[in-house]
């Protein structure tokens, strides 16, 4: 047998191995919890509010998927399912924000990879729609306290639209919370300082051409929104169509930028066109505190776990910048801009309160200010009578992972299995070694 017949057929099971691998990796095992069917009311736990501070001996009644009742006088009713909360932690459920959680499976695979499309001027892309509710990661990020996640695309200057998704539901119609919150821009890049002089010229060529592409996009959009303002019967274009609510204050435009050139150049942007922004990424974002703090532009900060990006840069620069924006009235959310890897979250916000942030800040990143930022705080990221019972009960602190313990998790009321892969492989594997 010749060398490349054995190579074409060593490529051909390769492949058969990875198809059948990824197939066998899209569907997790977890089924959805069923609708509440009565009060549930959690007794005597430690509830961490994050509106009305931490409530200790206290108690927390769910009725119809909403939070009904908080204190230690409350009203019980009759057939009520009873949770002793004594010596525990409830807090709200996290919100994960700018994450590829059901579009990203496995790396290798692209077949399970769908986080962009070609081209740069893709606005009207949801992700919502290439989501996989199935996906066998979604149940290791919820054994980590994460009900909520902002479901978001990759890209080239525009990359399209990200949703609020909850994270026990049989399909994206159950679990779809909010609907396109806002439109993803990823901002040109200069070349680094690695790039050689001789490629440099050709590398800033293509960087001013990508700036270029952009002003040209959005005057074209601007010059949509106009028309259209003028006579809605105009022939739609979806793309520009997709960006009329950022020309009408509806929706949030996230531009995902990391240097400080990046961040005064697209602060400069927005000055000019006064959309509704937030920077994502900013792992420079502690330079230009005192500019985003005076236009009120909010950071979901994606590097609390980061290392210096530059050799005079302090060692724990990334572990106090969330501090940093904060002190300087920053609107500060710690996110993560992975899928597997954001089950971390409340650990990176761990981090950051032991860097000045504290605990009540660090929470509050993770919780009711991504809800605000998402345009979802009347529904998440508090415990608040009235506010979907969406909650997590922890054995311990959850922000430590030391003692963090996510011991139960309701989404809406509805009791969601805990298990997962991590889990079910570890229950195998010692077994094994008892052997």
């Amino acid at each position: 047998m010749s060398s490349l017949t054995t190579f074409k057929k060593t490529l051909l099971t390769l492949s058969a191995c990875a198809l059948a691998f990824s197939q066998s990796a899209l569907a997790h095992d977890m089924v959805p919890g069923a609708k509440q069917s009565q009060p549930i009311v959690i007794k005597g736990a430690t509830l961490h509010t994050v509106t009305n501070g931490v409530l200790t001996n206290s108690d927390l009644l769910m009725v119809d998927g909403k939070i009904s009742a908080i204190g230690q006088n409350i009203t019980i009713p009759q057939n009520s399912q009873i949770i002793d909360g004594t010596n525990k932690h409830v807090y709200p459920g996290l919100i994960s924000t700018v994450s590829q959680l059901g579009l990203r499976e496995i790396e290798a695979v692209k077949a399970t990879v769908d986080i962009r499309e070609v081209g740069d001027d893709n606005p009207h892309l949801l992700a919502e729609a290439a989501y996989n509710p199935d996906s066998e990661i979604i149940p290791t990020i919820r054994s980590n306290g994460i009900t909520h996640v902002q479901v978001t695309p990759a890209g080239h200057l525009f990359g399209g639209q990200s949703s609020v998704i909850n994270l026990d539901a049989w399909n994206i119609e159950d679990g779809l919370v909010k609907s396109t919150v806002g439109v993803h821009l990823f901002w040109p890049s200069q070349p680094p300082s690695w790039v050689s002089e001789k490629r440099r010229p050709k590398a800033m060529k293509r960087y001013h051409q990508k700036l270029t592409r952009l002003n040209d996009l959005v005057e074209q959009s601007k010059r949509y929104y106009t028309a259209y303002q003028a006579d809605s019967s105009i022939p739609q274009d979806v793309r520009w169509h997709a960006m009329l609510g950022l020309w009408q204050g509806e929706k949030t435009l996230y531009v995902h930028a990391e240097d400080i050139n990046e961040i005064e150049q697209a602060l400069r942007f927005n000055q000019q066109h006064g959309f509704k922004m937030v920077i994502v990424g900013g792992s420079d974002a502690w330079m230009a505190a005192q500019e985003l703090a005076q236009q009120n532009v909010p950071v979901i900060y994606t590097h609390a776990f980061g290392l210096p990006q530059r050799g005079d840069e302090d060692i724990d620069q990334a572990f106090k910048t969330p501090h940093l924006l904060k002190q300087a009235g920053v609107t500060t959310v710690i996110g993560y801009e992975s899928a597997w890897d954001s089950r971390s979250l409340a650990f990176a916000a761990g981090m950051a309160a032991k860097y000045g942030l504290g605990k009540a800040a660090a929470l509050e990143a993770i919780t009711l200010t991504p809800a605000k930022v998402l345009g979802v705080s009347d529904k998440l990221g508090s415990l608040d009578v009235g506010k979907s019972a969406s909650v997590i009960i922890s054995a311990g602190d959850v922000l430590d992972y030391q003692t963090h313990h996510v011991e139960k998790m309701f989404i809406d009321g509805r009791v969601v299995d805990l298990n997962n892969r991590h889990r079910q492989l570890y229950d195998k594997y010692q077994q094994k070694g008892q052997k």
